[in-house]
């Protein structure tokens, strides 16, 4: 039977529950541990699907260590006897990142020291080297404190989850594809009713949605940083992107609707659905917020209004924000899921 392994997906605060589902549905058994974090296990096979499945996470971690260090003799020792080559070859890249929430081991520059000389020493001994040149794949560990409880982690996925590889093209404060996605999967769509964002900006929401409606793995079309280690064979990787795409499904009758007053988003909207290979799933078109409406009878409005860096005017922004009730409502039948940091949103629903 594979190793198995305990694993780390991290998530935006508030989405730990939508990332558990995502991983119990391809087969793991999750719990959350910590805000933003949730643990499974599974074997170097589960590094591999999760990555390239997960919507809604930030990051897939190895779990290579947990333990409580109060100080930092514990915390080196203990570090020191991990055993680090099972996954740090003597010429791998090992940067060291670190954070600590109450505990007394506050200085995170001290930790990520002490945790890097660790390491070193570790391999040095494992590896029978006098050096260690760093001068091949990346293997970044973690060491994070909370509570006096260190986690020892390292990172599997490389740049976030959210980069899916298809916006190249951006408008001001985007949102993220990870945030997008989770908006869909909270809402009541599905890929037989119309979708309509009338604030679509560079796409994303709707991008998102096509490739939930085609089921369309959302790490296709990208690389990770554990593709790079020999310890994971190469046929893994493979093996699960062909199960990706023996699992997607074929484009919808419905088109999925993205409107913007913005014709330059627009352009970048459209250049970012071709990228992702659902630009025939989409229509874009350029109409102001006020003129939205539908002569469909069912529907979800899913968006996300500019504010702050978006809309700096601060008379603007609040005109915007009081017509969104008013213009909602020629869509009395549809359901509405907005997306927004406006402080006074919820006052202007009631």
């Amino acid at each position: 039977m594979p190793e198995q392994l305990n694993l780390i997906a991290t998530t935006a605060f508030g989405l730990e529950a939508l990332t558990k589902r995502e991983i119990v549905n391809l087969g793991y058994p999750a719990e959350i541990i910590a805000p933003g974090w949730i643990r499974f296990c599974g074997s170097e096979e589960a590094i591999c699907r999760t990555n390239l499945w997960l919507r809604t996470a930030d990051r897939i971690l190895i779990e290579v260590a947990r333990f409580e260090a109060s100080d930092f003799e514990v915390l080196f020792e203990t570090t020191k006897q991990v055993r680090w080559d099972r996954w740090i070859p003597v010429d791998g890249r090992f940067p060291v990142d670190g954070r600590s929430i109450k505990s007394q081991l506050s200085s995170v520059p001290a930790v990520q020291r002490s945790v890097k000389k660790a390491i070193v020493e570790s391999l040095m001994a494992s590896h029978r080297a006098t050096e260690l040149p760093e001068s091949g794949a990346e293997y970044r560990c973690q060491v994070a404190l909370l509570n006096d409880h260190a986690t020892l982690t390292i990172d599997t996925t490389g740049p976030s989850l959210h980069k899916r590889g298809y916006r190249r093209y951006s408008t001001v404060a985007p949102l993220k594809e990870t945030m997008a996605a989770a908006l869909v999967q909270l809402s009541f769509w599905n890929r037989e009713r119309p979708l309509l964002d009338p604030f679509c900006g560079s796409g994303t929401i709707p991008i998102e949605a096509a490739l939930i409606g085609q089921n369309v793995a959302p790490g296709m079309n990208r690389e990770f940083a554990a593709e790079a280690w020999g310890q994971i064979p190469s046929a893994y990787w493979r093996e699960g992107r062909t199960e990706a795409r023996d699992l997607q499904k074929p484009a919808f009758e419905e088109r999925l609707i993205g409107t913007d007053i913005d014709p330059k988003a627009l352009q970048s909207a459209r250049q970012n659905a071709e990228l992702a290979g659902v630009g025939e799933q989409i229509h874009f078109q350029t109409r102001p917020f006020g003129e939205t409406t539908s002569k469909r009878q069912h529907g979800c409005v899913i968006t996300n209004p500019p504010y702050g860096e978006r809309l700096a005017d601060d008379g603007a922004l609040r005109q915007l924000y009081e017509s969104i009730p008013e213009v909602l409502r020629r869509l009395p039948t549809w359901s509405h899921f907005v997306l927004t940091a406006y402080p006074q949103f919820e006052r202007l629903l009631q």
